[in-house]
Formats: structure tokens, sequence, C-alpha cells
């Protein structure tokens, strides 16, 4: 493809994805900034995408929350290495199954507390392995479900009551598993802030950064600019709606998701990216500590933990709330290059060698952890587009 928007126009023209937006930032300089909004923002056309539309944008709402527990760490008023069940009582004295495949009344207790490290690395014990077939991992989809319908879940002390009743996986700190413990991470920062998680992030994250989109609600006055969300028919045959815009955002979740709760704007993901590229400051503010930076994007898995997660990681490693790559096995991968994929069609990346950041922002639904061959081939263009 001889462009971006090339590209993009491909697959909104075969039917993959009614629009999108993509975007490719070298620098911090606008004038390197390559966006472009191709399509429209329903299957209906009723208006063009736009470069301030406004998506789900899932999962790449992790490196976010960890961004904010780290703030926590740097105020002092929790550690890493500290157990997290002062804050998260319902989590103290976890039992864990005698092996990944027995029973989930089959159990042992864990050899140790859980920590604020195993919810940032995501190896606190909860999660999903690759194999969903296991007895233990049936028990957590009860508990842990889809994150594309946040009203469906519970209140927050509800939620990790329940969660506290299914055993761990693994003990803490001994596998790599995608997906709670990010949830768990923004269950902590709100009890240990003494306030909702949806506060704590406006004032010590979108407000410093001027991300005025993102949030866990779309209102009535932005809701023209609010993409709606699709997933791909069962009978193979087109696309079905999954979200309207007056509908799952219209209010925020009595379960504000930390895993996957936010709407967001391709500008304002790219501020949030730009501050971890920046050693942690925006706008000659610091936000995040050099040491804070460090931690999030540096891999802290070992190769079985990588094994044991490999549906989702493709051989890469973890920092914390996103991948860290460290083998090239494709032609995008980039070792050092940080960031994740979301569940309803996002995904962004930041490489702090080279000071990139790209970010593709779609409304239709992966359908299982693999990322689809539009994300794939984004991800090519985006290596190999001039500097």
């Amino acid at each position: 493809m001889s462009s971006l928007r090339d590209l993009l126009q491909a697959y909104v023209d075969d039917g993959t994805v009614p629009g999108a937006v993509g975007l490719v930032a070298r620098g911090d300089r606008a004038a390197r900034v390559d966006v472009q909004a191709v399509g429209s923002v329903d299957v209906e056309g009723s208006a063009p995408m736009a470069r301030d539309s406004i998506f789900r944008i899932a999962s790449i709402s992790k490196p976010i929350t960890a961004a904010a527990v780290m703030m926590l760490v740097d105020d002092g008023v929790i550690a890493p290495e500290e157990p997290v069940d002062g804050w998260l009582p319902e989590l103290a004295k976890p039992m864990v199954v005698r092996t990944p495949s027995s029973p989930v009344d089959d159990v042992v207790p864990a050899a140790r507390a859980i920590t604020v490290a195993d919810l940032l690395s995501s190896r606190a014990g909860w999660g999903f392995p690759s194999d969903f077939t296991l007895p233990q991992v049936q028990a957590l989809f009860e508990v842990q479900k889809d994150g594309r319908e946040p009203q469906a879940f519970p209140a927050p002390d509800a939620w990790l009551t329940d969660l506290a009743r299914i055993p761990l996986l693994y003990q803490p700190g001994e596998a790599w598993l995608y997906g709670t413990c990010s949830d768990l991470q923004g269950v902590l920062i709100s009890r240990v802030a003494g306030r909702p998680l949806p506060e704590f992030l406006a004032e010590r994250i979108f407000a410093p950064l001027g991300m005025t989109d993102t949030a866990f609600e779309v209102p009535v006055s932005k809701r023209d600019r609010f993409t709606s969300s699709y997933r791909t028919a069962q009978d193979g045959g087109g696309l079905e709606l999954a979200d309207a815009p007056e509908g799952q955002w219209s209010s925020v979740a009595r379960f504000p998701s930390g895993g996957g709760g936010l709407v967001s704007t391709a500008d304002d993901w790219l501020a949030f990216a730009r501050m971890l590229l920046a050693d942690g400051t925006a706008g000659g503010r610091r936000l995040l500590s050099s040491d804070a930076v460090r931690q999030m994007t540096r891999n802290h898995l070992t190769s079985a933990q990588r094994d044991i997660g490999a549906l989702f990681l493709e051989g890469q490693g973890w920092g914390y709330g996103a991948q860290v790559d460290i083998e090239p096995t494709d032609p995008w991968n980039t070792p050092g290059r940080y960031g994740w994929t979301g569940g309803t069609g996002t995904t962004g990346h930041l490489v702090p060698s080279t000071g990139t950041v790209t970010l593709l922002l779609t409304q239709v639904a992966m359908q299982n952890p693999t990322p689809p061959p539009l994300m794939r081939a984004f991800w090519r263009h985006t290596t190999h587009a001039p500097h």
C-alpha cells in the first residue's frame, strides 16, 4: 500500500470495518504526526469518521491503569513488594488449585501473599492462560465477564468478593495470566486513593495531559462523535451491532474497569504515549518518575511464563499494563516496543528507541485473542513507513 490511508481504505472497502482512525507519530512535533480517518462512524454511513471520533478503547486502557498504580508508588503510599491484602482484604490467604488441570475444589494454600508487583505484572494467579478448558478458568469466566459489556459487572466490592471465591490457577508470582490483574489494579487504586477510579485518573492523568475525551462514559454532548461498535455476525454474514452510542457507555458503570473500560480518541492516547516516551513528563511537569516508566516498559517475564501466555503474547514479554517486545519474530516486533491490543478493535504501541507512536482505532470487535489481519497489516505498514 502506498499510504496509511490506502491501507485503511482497503479494509473499509471490503467491509471488514465501517471506518478507522490510524495514527503514526514520530517525535514530539505535530508536523510529524500522520493521522488518517477513513470510512464512517457506523455501517449506515450516518457521519464520516474523523480524527476526534471517540472509540471504546478496551484493553489499551491497561497501560493507563498501570501508570496510575505507579503514581501511587511514586507517592510512597504503596510499594511493589507489599502484599495487597492491606487494601484488598478479600484476597488474604488465597487458595490455589493443586495443578492447573485440577478441579476447583482440589486446592492448597498459597505459598505467599499476593503483592502489588504481582498485580502490575499480571502474575497474581488469576487470569486467562492459553487453555480456556481448565476447570479453574471456566469458573473464572463467571466473574471475569466480557469487558466489552461493562454494565454487566457488579460494583467493585461485590466483584472482588466473587473473585476471591475462585482459587488461583498458579501460585502468586509463578505465571503470567491475562486480564484479571488490570481490573484488580483499578480496585486497588480506588481503595488506596480513597475515591473512585474515574476521579483519580481524571485528576492525575487525563487533566494534566489534556486528554479531554478520555473517560468511562460519553456524555450526550459528545455522542455525535461516538462510534457505534460491532461484532462479526455468528453466521459470518457481515457485522452486527454490539453497542450503540447511547448504550453501555452512556453512564459510568458500577464497575469502572481498569482493564478495559475507557473511551478515548487518537490524540488523547497519543498524549499518554508521549508522556511515557518523555520519561514521565509532559508540558514541563513530571507525572511519573523515570524509574516508574522503566518498570512499566521493561519485560518482567521468564521464558516459561511467556510460554504459559503464548496465545496472547505470541512469544513476547510483558511489562506493567502492556506487552514488551523482546524477540523480532514478526516484521513489526522491535525490541522494547511497548503496547497492546483491545478487544473492541484497537491497538496502540510506542517504541522508545525511535520515539514512535502507532495507534489504530476501529469499532469491530476481535473474535479471539489473535490479532486480526487489519491489525497485522497496520503494524507491518507503520513499521516500514518512512521516518
